[in-house]
């Protein structure tokens, strides 16, 4: 009973590191008055985006310090870099330090690794402590991360609403803070314990619970956080959400009554009808078979092509993926199809909706609503946390809808092509708000869902390795996307507006950015196609491994 109320109480720690450390959707907030400071291009501001961004493809590192570190080592590691990071970029806009542009560059990096390594020891806490229902855990913890830049928002706010610098220190000081209240809980883990039947329907009951209370939270940010612009209200409202934050610690106590709990609901016959068939790594093992020569990317039989789609045939056919869960290493995975097409839809979506954050601030600027930046932030923010609870439906309505999580991934990335071709079309504050949401909705879907899918096609064992593999997309489209929108940006800057100081360049207008909404539009289009490519390839995997369940089940 101890063992099961502590696994709650961590899995509500790790929510807590989750909402205090997505400091990467919050460049925005700070981006302009860090620009301002160094005197630096738009160019180059956006190299030190990327710098940020970049610090994710070191996240492979914190996956080999936890085989020799404990977790909560690495935890305090992550922090005190995002300390060092961000506390140093918060004194340069404070102008109590001043540094080379070339210096600030190796910060912002350590900045975006202490991201990733948060993000490490959140994964490794979710996948321990809830093997079963892991695909529920990863999705609600990872939602959370979508909620940093309406809390940080919230705070600064009750701080002091004029400050623009209160963003940097809070990047820095709470990430600190919160490890040391949840390293209470993560050194108090449970033993590992077999879950019965009833324990598992038990735990998706709760798990149902807790992701009506994230919706709950994620409203309240959404709705009320333009109501803080006022210190006195900001603080306010700043204690509800500390309150809806921390009212899944009542979840123990929920815990501790479980007997009489399922006593009562089990003879409302409330259990009967619910349950959630998961691919969970034990269930991946039932149907993972070894092959010395590939058999399991093998041509299906009794497939044939059209003579005048043979090239097509051979895009959707040849080698695809026809069984989950087989383990891949990296020597393999890199050449297979299917991982290069959904390289290419992270690369293509969630990637390009995050180059589309760091430039938020720049692109409301242009447009004429610089003062409505931290809204914008805190809108995009909290759509990307409800389109992270959006990846948890294909386990939630399993039973009613059997669809591949890969065609869930191509349906997801169908409203940034829509919201970029918008901003195209229309300069509006309307347009740039619906297209911030969609963006956000679309891009938190992705971020979420990614981690299940790597696990589910190419093996959980390998997925802490693999998805670090898939991440490195991230700096690279960092680089592209945002190289390419400050290049034009710049450009279009020249002869146009000058700050007082005349140093750095401000680009006012719709055409600032309309170029580059064009070609980002076009981009995400060839994410579209080469996520529903990987969908079609994949489906008879997920069919298959559903028809193996459904015959065990019966048997």
């Amino acid at each position: 009973m101890a063992g099961q109320s502590r696994k709650w109480m961590i899995l509500v720690a790790t929510i807590w590191i989750q909402a205090f450390t997505g400091t990467n959707f919050d460049f925005s907030a700070y981006s302009t008055k860090l620009k301002s400071v160094l005197g630096i291009t738009q160019v180059q501001l956006n190299f030190l985006s990327v710098a940020s961004d970049m610090g994710k493809a070191f996240g492979w590192c914190s996956g080999v310090s936890l085989l020799y570190l404990p977790l909560w080592v690495v935890m305090f590691i992550a922090a005190f870099m995002g300390v060092i990071g961000y506390g140093l970029q918060w004194l340069i806009i404070k102008q109590i330090i001043s540094l080379p542009y070339f210096l600030v560059f190796p910060f912002c990096l350590m900045a975006g690794c202490s991201i990733c390594w948060f993000n490490t020891v959140c994964y490794v806490l979710c996948i321990k402590n809830f093997p079963v229902n892991r695909a529920l855990a990863l999705s609600l913890t990872i939602s959370f991360n979508g909620v940093t830049a309406a809390l940080y928002t919230l705070i600064a706010n009750a701080i002091d609403p004029q400050n623009e610098t209160v963003y940097l220190f809070l990047n820095s000081f709470l990430p600190l803070l919160i490890s040391a209240i949840a390293l209470l809980f993560i050194l108090r883990q449970p033993p590992p314990s077999q879950l019965t039947t009833d324990m598992i329907s038990r735990d998706s009951f709760i798990f149902l619970c807790l992701n009506v209370l994230a919706v709950i939270t994620g409203l309240y940010l959404l709705l009320l956080n333009s109501l803080s612009s006022v210190a006195s209200t900001a603080r306010f409202l700043l204690g509800g959400a500390i309150f809806l934050l921390a009212l899944p610690l009542c979840l123990p106590g929920i815990v501790s009554a479980r007997d009489w709990t399922w006593h009562n609901i089990r003879s409302s016959s409330l259990f009967d009808h619910l349950s959630f068939s998961l691919v969970s790594a034990d269930n991946l093992e039932l149907f993972t078979g070894t092959s010395s020569n590939g058999n399991s990317y093998s041509v299906l039989e009794n497939e044939r092509c059209f003579s005048c789609f043979r090239c097509f045939g051979k895009v959707m056919y040849k080698d695809r993926l026809t069984m989950l869960g087989e383990e891949h290493p990296v020597q393999w995975l890199v050449r297979r199809l299917d991982f290069w097409l959904y390289y290419i839809a992270y690369l293509c979506g969630g990637t390009l909706g995050l180059a589309y954050s760091n430039n938020l601030g720049q692109i409301a600027q242009s447009l004429g609503f610089i003062s409505k930046v931290d809204s914008l932030l805190t809108l995009y923010s909290s759509c990307s946390f409800f389109g992270r609870l959006l990846s948890a439906a294909p386990d939630f309505l399993h039973d009613k809808v059997n669809f591949a999580r890969t065609g869930w991934l191509a349906i997801a990335l169908v409203p940034t092509p829509v919201a970029l071709f918008l901003l195209v079309a229309s300069g509006s504050e309307a347009a740039l708000r619906s297209s911030t949401a969609l963006i956000g909705l679309s891009s938190g879907f992705i971020f979420s869902a990614a981690v299940s899918i790597t696990s589910e096609l190419f093996g959980p064992n390998s997925a802490g390795v693999n998805h670090n593999l898939l991440i490195t997309n991230i700096p690279l489209g960092s680089l592209l996307y945002g190289l390419l929108a400050a290049t034009l940006y710049d450009d279009n800057a020249e002869g146009t507006l000058r700050t007082i100081l005349g140093e750095e360049m401000v680009c006012m207008g719709r055409h600032c950015y309309l170029r580059t909404f064009f070609f980002w539009g076009c981009i995400s289009l060839v994410g579209l196609v080469s996520s529903s490519v990987l969908f079609f390839r994949t489906k008879p995997a997920y069919d298959r491994f559903e028809r193996n369940t459904n015959s065990i089940q019966s048997s």
